[in-house]
């Protein structure tokens, strides 16, 4: 009987220790041989349409782009998390590899903080005051703020696709509904979706796209949605469970959808794991 406890003790915290235990692969490791791209910070941007609100961004542009053909586009918010090559991302790292292995397209890539008021902003970014608002609002608001605000910046400088099926855009919790929410609004723009440990919880009303989805005639959309089981659950939903409930309605609309669902918790580190496979798969022919 003791041998018998004790060996589902060990093993019980085996599992435990395995728990959202996920490691980035070589395509998040940069790679001497492969062409480097150029990030460029912008100027901090104040916005209209989110009035008195200022954020810093950055540009990404790969090492194969031509001024006389059009890129591809990926938009990602909270775009501090990243843009850096030693994060958790990595996304110049993994655009290089994957664009230099012909897996993706040259593509140009937006990095977006979220908007904060007042003249101070806090130490961290993720303590923008208006991120809320912009990333769990439904509506159409933030897909104007970049389509009428910073996207005519960037094609200031640079040439995009003028084909919706070469626009992406992702983010991470409150970022994700923010992202799924844009090409929701504006399929005709947006085509392609990367969200991890969404938050299409009732923090602003999101959790109705389940049943959204479902009563809607389905839209020319590709989404790869990550969560994990041990994500939050809180007076504001289970974001588990309403992952899930994304991915079904998804499968019944009969959409073009991928969902990974693992054991972590609310934060990168499985989705970064992913993130350069769950690219091939984005953008895929």
């Amino acid at each position: 009987m003791f041998l018998r406890t004790l060996s589902a003790v060990l093993l019980l915290s085996a599992s435990a220790w395995g728990i959202d235990d996920y490691k980035l692969g070589p395509l998040s490791q940069e790679n001497p041989a492969v062409p480097k791209g150029k990030v460029t910070q912008m100027p901090a941007h104040t916005s209209k349409i989110f009035e008195g609100t200022l954020r810093d961004w950055w540009i990404y542009v790969p090492a194969q782009y031509q001024a006389d053909k059009p890129a591809n586009l990926m938009v990602f918010q909270d775009g501090h998390d990243y843009v850096g090559l030693k994060g958790a991302w990595r996304v110049p790292t993994v655009f290089d590899n994957l664009i230099a292995s012909g897996d993706m397209a040259p593509t140009i890539a937006v990095f977006l903080n979220p908007g904060h008021k007042g003249e101070t902003k806090p130490a961290s970014a993720w303590k923008n005051n208006n991120r809320g608002k912009e990333y769990n609002t439904l509506g159409d608001a933030y897909a104007r703020f970049l389509l009428e605000e910073i996207l005519p910046q960037v094609q200031k400088d640079y040439r995009l696709t003028d084909d919706p099926e070469g626009w992406a855009i992702a983010g991470a919790s409150s970022g994700a509904i923010c992202a799924f929410t844009v090409a929701w609004e504006r399929p005709d723009r947006f085509r392609k979706v990367f969200s991890t440990i969404g938050s299409y919880v009732d923090l602003a009303g999101g959790h109705v796209y389940p049943s959204i989805i479902r009563l809607t005639e389905r839209k020319p959309l590709r989404i790869y949605l990550q969560d994990g089981a041990n994500d939050l659950d809180n007076p504001y939903g289970n974001w588990p469970l309403a992952n899930q409930q994304m991915a079904k309605a998804l499968e019944f609309m009969k959409y073009d959808y991928h969902f990974e669902f693992g054991d972590g918790q609310h934060n990168s580190k499985h989705g970064a794991s992913l993130f350069p496979e769950a690219m091939k798969w984005l953008w895929r022919k």
